[in-house]
């Protein structure tokens, strides 16, 4: 079997580096597989984070040749030739070799306006939905988290502003709640202010990362931002509310 230089980052700040290791792979590896293959050879202290290797869990994240990437679905055999780099998400405060701590991201998620649902329409209490109605949020309830397209967001990477904006992975969230046939929740003030929507200058870099192939940009951020300028920057709006006020 031919052999891969692998070059994993090992440390707990900033002033870890970059170790090359040598194994040999073989067909249909995975960056995940390569990584165990060095935990159990060579170094067994490397930390990294994974659970069910099938892409569906979102923990095995890292960036391997500076792009974010779920390891468990990088096949090495399509990498370019030469060392393969894994290194960990950087838009996230490093705990240990390839794992970073992303708490942050479930405390921005409390924040969201929750789902809130008109009252029931149908006689017997519940609703009454078309099936495409539905399936306007069906795209964005793929997301499993994995904050790769919080990792590539220049805002959050290169500005570290993660408590001005929340970033892609929880606009596709307001979105699933938006985009739902029974949601009532006006989360436009949220998402202009707490939220920090604006930041988002819509590269589309988030939505080249997602392994669900969620549409992030186009379908996601793209319409919040309509509604957010829909509800606090149309003139016509702002003279309605100015002549309600005077009268």
């Amino acid at each position: 079997m031919p052999e891969r230089v692998f070059r994993v980052y090992r440390g707990t700040d900033e002033r870890g580096e970059l170790v090359e290791y040598s194994i040999e792979v073989s067909e249909g590896m995975v960056v995940l597989d390569a990584l165990h293959e060095i935990q159990a050879g060579q170094v067994p202290d490397l930390a990294f984070r994974w659970n069910c290797k099938a892409g569906k869990c979102g923990s095995c994240g890292a960036e391997v040749n500076g792009m974010p990437r779920l390891t468990c679905m990088t096949r090495i055999d399509v990498l370019p030739e030469g060392p393969v780099t894994v290194a960990p998400l950087e838009a996230f405060p490093l705990v240990k070799d390839l794992v970073t701590d992303v708490s942050h991201n479930f405390e921005v998620n409390k924040t969201i306006p929750r789902f809130k649902p008109r009252p029931p329409d149908a006689p017997d209490g519940t609703w009454r939905m078309y099936q495409y109605e539905v399936e306007r949020s069906q795209e964005f309830k793929k997301c499993i988290e994995c904050f790769l397209c919080q990792d590539v967001c220049h805002v959050l990477r290169s500005h570290g502003l993660h408590h001005e904006f929340i970033g892609p992975a929880f606009l596709v969230r307001a979105a699933a709640y938006d985009t739902h046939p029974l949601d009532v929740e006006d989360r436009s003030r949220y998402l202009k202010e707490q939220g920090g929507i604006g930041y988002c200058n819509i590269t589309k870099c988030c939505t080249e990362v997602c392994p669900e192939s969620i549409t992030i940009t186009d379908n996601a951020i793209i319409p919040l931002k309509e509604r957010v300028v829909d509800r606090h920057y149309d003139p016509v709006r702002k003279l309605i509310q100015l002549v309600r006020r005077a009268g």
